[in-house]
């Protein structure tokens, strides 16, 4: 099988390290990027990155408690950073993510919260029903007084993992040990150095462990037919997990087909419900206002679940007074974000300047600093919020946001709490996978649907014996 082809690029490139089978691959490299964020890696060997059918992968058969100490201990390693490698990554990440450095300090730190030992058991209970699945074959009752026997089998994987925020690679990570399969991950160009810091920390924890083998994560361009016609295929692989947005689910329907399955975490986009509440007094608007800046600003707004459109219950007077304090409020910087951060694209800045001459059925507070920025208007904006951007939408009740809710909906933060069970049938209905209370939209507690779905479920090959 053939590799990538080197390309020329600019002096001082970055080196990407690639981890193959739990070990380093120290081969020879090949030139990626563009002039002023150029990286070498290895060249790929796409035949060391697959597992032939023939024989089952390295951790087939260890016992689900095995793996979840090693996933404890990598956890305690990754938290006291042992072998200084997530001090490395962050160092080398600030060349390719678009994330402030402040940001992705706190997100390093936190990393190892993803490999607590009831954060595991909670998704193998939850999503599986317990490890017995997992370890062997559950004996099941059929009708007639029948019995049948079903496992959850090891997966072979390849995950196309997103870099917009480091806690992917590690929930990556986690999934594919605790499903005991193999698993092969793509390196995103926003984010080329999580994934094998945590491989790194494992292999260190525990050299030559089975679930060490199971993990390979390189780098190729996303799309490179040259690759992916040759591993995307179910001779190699049973599932594609894939992470991203539009093009990339779209360039990973081209492979799937019988026998290669695609487990895709699409693009979303997330929305707030303010109910009439929130005007009760000024403590209960601070509140709401505060509630609605920490869902809108998490990552910086480059994660699904952060909030750009919030719809509230009342006046365009009353949405004014919450878009003055939600502006203020934006600018903070808190665990996930930062206070100021990129700045409002210029094609965003010309939309947003024709709103401006609309007043007064168009309001806009803030700049294009990257501090924080609020249009309020009469109907959602035709364009989508970015850059730390929320539109704010008057309604005269909170099931008439409902409307502005679809498939692509991930998040609906609610407030206050009480009028979530009122919406969440209809909103469930239009298609969103998630209502939290306002200002609750970031992170997901472990043992709950990600994206309408149970992760660990669909990740494993379910097979019967009857």
């Amino acid at each position: 099988m053939s590799g990538t082809t080197p390309v020329s690029t600019a002096a001082d490139p970055v080196d990407v390290v690639h981890v193959v089978g739990g070990e380093v691959d120290d081969g020879p490299r090949t030139g990626h990027g563009r002039p002023g964020a150029a990286f070498t890696a290895p060249a790929l060997d796409l035949d060391r990155l697959v597992w032939p059918r023939t024989r089952p992968g390295p951790a087939f058969g260890v016992p689900v408690a095995e793996i979840v100490d090693l996933l404890v201990a990598t956890g305690e390693a990754l938290r006291d950073d042992r072998e200084g490698l997530l001090a490395e990554a962050l160092e080398r990440m600030a060349g390719v993510s678009t994330l402030p450095a402040e940001v992705l300090e706190r997100a390093y730190d936190v990393l190892w919260r993803s490999f607590r030992r009831a954060h595991l058991y909670a998704q193998i209970d939850q999503e599986l029903g317990g490890a017995d699945v997992l370890d062997g074959w559950r004996e099941v009752r059929l009708p007639e007084n029948r019995t049948a026997a079903v496992r959850a089998f090891p997966p072979r994987l390849v995950h196309v993992i997103a870099g917009n925020a480091p806690g992917v690679a590690a929930m990556s990570v986690v999934r594919g040990a605790l499903t005991k399969g193999v698993n092969l991950l793509k390196l995103p160009s926003n984010d080329l150095f999580t994934a094998t810091a945590i491989l790194r920390t494992m292999a260190a924890v525990a050299p030559g462990h089975p679930v060490v083998r199971s993990f390979s994560a390189v780098y190729w361009r996303g799309g490179d037919e040259s690759v992916e016609s040759v591993l995307f295929r179910p001779q190699f692989f049973d599932k594609l997990v894939a992470w991203g947005g539009e093009p990339t689910i779209r360039g990973a329907l081209r492979y799937v087909g019988p026998g290669f399955e695609l487990v895709s975490f699409d693009p979303k986009t997330s929305i707030s419900l303010i109910g009439r509440e929130a005007f009760a007094s000024t403590g209960t608007l601070a509140r709401a206002a505060e509630a609605g800046a920490a869902d809108a600003t998490f990552f910086n707004q480059q994660a699904c679940v952060a909030s750009r459109f919030q719809f509230v219950e009342g006046s365009w007077a009353d949405a004014d007074r919450y878009a003055a304090l939600l502006c203020e409020r934006l600018g903070v910087a808190r665990e996930f974000s930062s206070a100021g951060g990129p700045g409002v694209a210029a094609e965003l800045r010309e939309e947003i300047d024709v709103l401006r001459a609309l007043a007064p059925e168009y309001r806009v507070w803030g700049g294009y600093d990257g501090r924080g920025l609020v249009i309020r208007s009469p109907e959602p904006v035709d364009f989508h919020p970015d850059g730390k951007t929320v539109n704010v939408v008057p309604v005269g009740a909170l099931s008439e946001a409902v409307a502005h809710a679809g498939v692509a909906t991930q998040t609906v933060g609610v407030y206050p709490d009480a009028r979530k069970a009122e919406l969440r049938d209809a909103l469930a209905c239009a298609g969103v996978q998630r209502v939290v209370s306002l200002g609750g939209a970031g992170g997901m507690p472990p043992g709950l649907s990600h994206d309408g779905f149970y992760p660990l479920h669909r990740l494993v090959r379910w097979v019967n014996d009857e």
